[in-house]
C-alpha cells in the first residue's frame, strides 16, 4: 500500500516497472519540470550504491506499507487547576535551633564541572556554506549540494523514500562529524542536538516539509530514534521518549511512545507512518540537564529583593541571557529534570555571596527560614495560565530572570537553594493542584514520610509560613507524589 495522504490510500507495486508515457501522464499537471526530473534523478540513484550498507535496507523498507497511527491524548502536568491566588500566612516567630551555619565562601564552593573539556578540539572557525547564530554562539557547518537536492517529491510515501535515497547517497558525512564536535564542545544534552540539528535544517530547506525530513536524516544517522509520518501530504517530526513528555501529542510504535514535537500545537489525529526504526537508530531524546551548555555569555544583572520583619534584604545576581532563551525552548518534561538541572556557576555564586552576608553563622532554623521567604517573597505569584498563557515549568535560572512565578517553579528554586547552601536532602510534594518541598531535618511541625524517613514540610509559595507549615488545604491530605532530587 502506498500513503498519498491521510485517509486515502492506493494500491499499487512498488517494485513494477512504469512506463515513460505512464510516468509523464501522471505529471501533467505539474507547473515545472525540474520536480519530475528530481523524481527521475532519484529512481535512478536508488539502484546505486549506498555509502552506509544500512541504508539500502532501510530505503526498501519505506516502500513497503506503511499504515494509519491514531494520536494519543497528550498528559497533563496537574489533574486540577492551580489556585490564582494563595492567602499568605500569618507572620511566624523563628525559633533559633540547630547547629550554626556557614556558607561556604564562593571561591571554594564546590565548583559544577565545566561545561565543556578542555580536551575537546573547538570547531574550526573557517566560515562554510551554512552560517547562524545558536544562542549567541557564531557556527558554521557545510551541508552538501546533493544533500540540499534531496527532494520530497512526490509528496507522499514515495517521497519520503525518494528524499531518503537521495540524501543517504549524499556527502554528508562532513555535515555529521561537525554536529558531533560542536555538540560536545557546546556540551549540548539531547534538546540542545536537536535544536542544532533543527536549526541546520531550517538553513538548509526554506519549507518545513524538506527540513523535517532533513532533520529526520541527520537524527537518525546520530543514532536516535526519529520516526516521520504524513498527515495532509505533510511531513510531521516523531521522538521517541521513555519519559512523559507533557502536552505534546503522541503516537505509540510498538508500546514506544513518540512525540510530535514540532508540531504539538497543531498535530494530525492521524498519520500514516511506519514501524521499524532505522538500523541501530535507538537513542531516546532524554531531556535532562545535568550540566548546563556552554553558550557564549550575555551578561545581565538583576536586583532581587524582599522584606522580612519590617527590614528590606536585597540580593543582586548577574545570569546569561542566551541560558534563558535555550530555556525557554523546552518543552514540559517531567519534574524531576526541572528539579535536578544546576544553576548558572556565575548566578550561583553571587546568590551565595548575598545569602553569606545575612545569615553566616545564625541557627539553622533562622537561615534555612530566610531563604524561604527570599523564595516566598521575592517574586509575585501567579499562574502559568497567565503569564504564559500555558503551562510551564520553569528551571529555577528562569525563576529567578521571571518576576513571577507559581508553585513547583519556587519548589524546584528553594529545594536547589536548600541542597547547595546546607547540603540538606530535599524532596519535591507534588498534589492534584499544588507543589511544595520537604526537607530532612529534626523539626516539629507538618511532615511526610518518604521511605520511612520524616521529611519537614516547607512551602516556598505560602508566604509568611516557615518550616513545618503547610497551607491548611494540604494539611491533611497525602501527596498524590514525591520527586527525587539528587544529592550532590
Amino acid at each position: 500500500m502506498l500513503q498519498k495522504e491521510v485517509g486515502e490510500q492506493k494500491s499499487f507495486s512498488l517494485f513494477g516497472h512504469f512506463s515513460f508515457i505512464l510516468l509523464f501522464a501522471a505529471f501533467t499537471t505539474l507547473s515545472a519540470q525540474q520536480s519530475f526530473k528530481d523524481f527521475k534523478k532519484a529512481q535512478s540513484e536508488s539502484f546505486q550504491s549506498y555509502k552506509d550498507e544500512r541504508d539500502k535496507a532501510f530505503n526498501e523498507y519505506l516502500k513497503e506499507e506503511w499504515r494509519v497511527y491514531t494520536q494519543q491524548q497528550p498528559d497533563s502536568l496537574y489533574e486540577e487547576p492551580k489556585p490564582e491566588q494563595i492567602t499568605p500566612a500569618k507572620p511566624q516567630t523563628i525559633t533559633p535551633v540547630g547547629p550554626k551555619v556557614y556558607i561556604e565562601p564562593k571561591d571554594k564552593v564546590k565548583k559544577q564541572e565545566d561545561n565543556a573539556s578542555v580536551d575537546i578540539e573547538a570547531p574550526s572557525k573557517k566560515v562554510k556554506n551554512t552560517t547562524f547564530d545558536f544562542f549567541g554562539t557564531k557556527l558554521s557547518f557545510n551541508v552538501s549540494e546533493g544533500l540540499k537536492k534531496a527532494t520530497y517529491y512526490p509528496q507522499n510515501q514515495l517521497g519520503i523514500s525518494n528524499f531518503f535515497s537521495q540524501a543517504a547517497l549524499s556527502e554528508y558525512e562532513d555535515l555529521l562529524t561537525d554536529v558531533n564536535k560542536t555538540s560536545k564542545w557546546m556540551n549540548l544534552n539531547d534538546w540542545g542536538v536537536y535544536l542544532l540539528v533543527t536549526k541546520i535544517s531550517q538553513m538548509a530547506f526554506s519549507d518545513e516539509d524538506s527540513s523535517n525530513l532533513l532533520s529526520w536524516f541527520l537524527l537518525n544517522k546520530l543514532g536516535y530514534s526519529v520516526k516521520v509520518g504524513i498527515s495532509n501530504k505533510h511531513v510531521l517530526l516523531l521522538h521517541y521518549s521513555k519519559k512523559v513528555i507533557y502536552a505534546t501529542p503522541s503516537y505509540s510504535f510498538s508500546n514506544k511512545k513518540f512525540y510530535a514535537l514540532n508540531n504539538y500545537t497543531k498535530s494530525a489525529l492521524r498519520i500514516f507512518s511506519y514501524e521499524q526504526d532505522y538500523p541501530n537508530a535507538t537513542k531516546e531524546l532524554d531531556l535532562s540537564l545535568r550540566t548546563l551548555p556552554n553558550f557564549e555569555a550575555d551578561t545581565q544583572k538583576k536586583l532581587l529583593s524582599f522584606s522580612l520583619s519590617g527590614k528590606r534584604y536585597d540580593l543582586p545576581i548577574s545570569y546569561n541571557k542566551n541560558l534563558i532563551d535555550f530555556m525557554a525552548t523546552y518543552p514540559q518534561a517531567d519534574y524531576e529534570t526541572f528539579f535536578n538541572t544546576p544553576l548558572d556557576r556565575s548566578t550561583y555564586n553571587d546568590l551565595n555571596s548575598a545569602f553569606k552576608g545575612y545569615i553566616q553563622g545564625k541557627k539553622a532554623s533562622e537561615a534555612i527560614n530566610f531563604v524561604l521567604h527570599f523564595v516566598q517573597s521575592a517574586f509575585k505569584y501567579e499562574i502559568d495560565g497567565e503569564q504564559f498563557g500555558r503551562e510551564k515549568v520553569m528551571f529555577a535560572q528562569e525563576t529567578l530572570y521571571y518576576d513571577k512565578s507559581d508553585c513547583e517553579d519556587r519548589a524546584i528554586l528553594f529545594s536547589y537553594l536548600v541542597k547547595e547552601l546546607f547540603k540538606i536532602s530535599v524532596v519535591g510534594i507534588k498534589y492534584k493542584d499544588h507543589m511544595a518541598t520537604a526537607l530532612y531535618i529534626p523539626l516539629e511541625g507538618d511532615s511526610v514520610f518518604v521511605k520511612s524517613k520524616r521529611f519537614v514540610i516547607a512551602d516556598p509559595t505560602y508566604i509568611n509560613a516557615t518550616l513545618g507549615m503547610s497551607m491548611p488545604k494540604y494539611r491533611a491530605i497525602k501527596p498524590l507524589s514525591y520527586i527525587t532530587i539528587k544529592e550532590n
